[in-house]
């Protein structure tokens, strides 16, 4: 072997680190090494040292073990959801939701609450590059989802406001921890540094980065994306638990006397940031750990539900569920398993302080993915259909380590519209989320007795209603009932709203 001054260890280590790979059956990562420049070499001993490969050697072979256990298992022991852990603002009075609100606020209002944004993906499946965040999905602002939700925080914190009891305002704050990816770090923090931060101050916004994993071919070795260069992956948004710990949000939550936070992925465009209702559920409950859900469409909806399996809470997602369990109906002709997973969390920040003492117990799960490589000639190789695997740890395994669970079901129409898919896709794509959230802006002025006057669908509409008015419906009734709002009509301020009603 070929060695380089610029290395970072000397020739016996790296005679070591060799041994090492060979021993986990990943000794192939050095095949192209004498090939290599000094500078090459150097980067990929640098990333080779940081892979714990014998750790990766048993996440392979328990996520091989695990994978076949729960085919050999399907449907065992899977249960719908308890009554006493199971609420809907859907079947909730008018009385039981303010009163869940008042909570949630009230805790905001005294700084308990922060947001903690998921957000470590790429667009790559909307065609771009950038962070999924930055994405704009064609609103007639051109506003992007991080900006969208940038501007909930700032509602929120005014709504807040109006209940502390000693008027300190510097006290309504929701901090915002935003968990990135290698890939979308940089991206993301000059995003919001381009963009001031939305408003925000900067103070209260701050980046982490999650863990990643290599990339394995379907025989579990490690691929290399360049003869110098391991591809690696973010692990999953389950990594949340150990990058807010190794990258210091706990001690930052704790610092700041933040008691609960509501945790939820960024691709969401209705997602209820904060969500007041949400969060004073929880809290009423006692909840150290809580998810929100919306009612599954059909039995052949591909979602997870959440539900009892072996007698622990949990997700099975759509493909683990057999036809007969998926269509199975309660006494009022509701579907049984019903609860569907979108991925939006409460957490108590006790219960992320425990994380550590279960967290070598979470599973990792394969995703197969179109994934580049070099292959032994070393070419890339663009694949057209899986060519390997992620491992990845999901946010909802930790669901059966909590002492309080609890779930609550909301209004897909109003609280859940992902965007996952391409341009043109027809669902969960750029256009349905600019659909979905348009006509939602349409449903607030109406329910405040107001009305929108336009031709067509919401697909082409010209109209949107800044989060900066009015978070979800609230404080438009005294400016609209009875009025009209012609189209085209962007409402960035009250102003706006008082200038185009007549």
């Amino acid at each position: 072997m070929t060695i380089s001054s610029h290395l970072p260890i000397n020739e016996t280590e790296l005679l070591a680190l060799k041994e090492r790979y060979e021993s986990a059956g990943q000794g192939h990562v050095f095949r192209f090494f004498d090939e290599l420049e000094g500078e090459q070499q150097a980067q990929l001993v640098t990333q080779l040292l940081e892979i714990n490969v014998e750790h990766l050697k048993e996440i392979c072979e328990k996520v091989t073990e695990s994978a076949q256990a729960a085919s050999a298992n399907k449907d065992a022991a899977v249960e719908p959801l308890p009554e006493s852990v199971f609420a809907s603002v859907l079947k909730a009075d008018a009385e039981q939701l303010k009163a869940w609100e008042t909570i949630g606020l009230t805790n905001i209002a005294q700084g308990k609450v922060a947001v903690i944004l998921m957000a470590g993906g790429q667009g790559s499946r909307l065609g771009s590059s950038d962070p999924k965040g930055c994405y704009n999905i064609n609103l007639p602002s051109k506003k992007s989802l991080f900006q969208l939700q940038a501007e909930r925080i700032l509602r929120l914190q005014d709504i807040a406001r109006k209940y502390s009891e000693d008027d300190q305002t510097s006290k309504c704050i929701i901090p915002w921890y935003i968990m990135t990816s290698g890939p979308t770090n940089g991206p993301t923090i000059d995003f919001f540094e381009k963009n001031k931060y939305f408003g925000l101050d900067k103070k209260n916004v701050m980046f982490f980065e999650q863990g990643t994993l290599p990339c394995l071919t379907m025989d579990g070795k490690i691929m290399l994306e360049a003869k110098h260069k391991v591809g690696v992956a973010p692990d999953g948004n389950g990594g949340i638990y150990g990058a807010v710990h190794s990258k210091g949000v706990i001690s930052s939550l704790k610092e700041r006397g933040i008691l609960y936070s509501h945790c939820y992925c960024v691709d969401n465009c209705l997602a209820r940031v904060a969500d007041p209702v949400f969060v004073g559920y929880s809290i009423d409950k006692k909840t150290d750990c809580g998810v929100k859900v919306v009612r599954k469409a059909d039995p052949k909806e591909p979602v997870g539900v959440v539900c009892l399996r072996d007698g622990k809470y949990g997700v099975v997602e759509y493909s683990e569920i057999s036809q007969e369990l998926s269509e199975k109906r309660q006494d009022d002709g509701s579907l049984a398993f019903c609860a569907a997973n979108i991925a939006n969390h409460f957490f108590s920040t006790e219960f992320l302080e425990r994380v550590p003492d279960f967290v070598s117990q979470l599973e990792y799960h394969i995703a197969k993915k179109k994934i580049k490589y070099i292959d032994d000639n070393g070419e890339l190789v663009e694949p057209k259909t899986n060519s390997g695997m992620k491992l990845e740890r999901f946010v909802f395994d930790v669901f059966s380590f909590a002492q309080a669970f609890s779930v609550l079901e909301v209004d897909r129409l109003d609280e859940f519209s992902p965007l996952k898919n391409a341009p043109g896709s027809a669902s969960d794509c750029p256009e349905t989320s600019r659909r979905d959230i348009i006509a939602q802006h349409v449903r607030f002025i109406e329910n405040a007795g107001g009305k929108v006057e336009y031709d067509g669908g919401f697909e082409e509409l010209d109209f949107e209603l800044s989060p900066l008015v009015s978070y979800s419906g609230e404080g438009l009734e005294e400016i609209i009932k009875g009025k009209t709002i012609k189209t085209p009509a962007i409402i960035e301020t009250r102003e706006d709203l008082i200038r185009l009603a007549f």
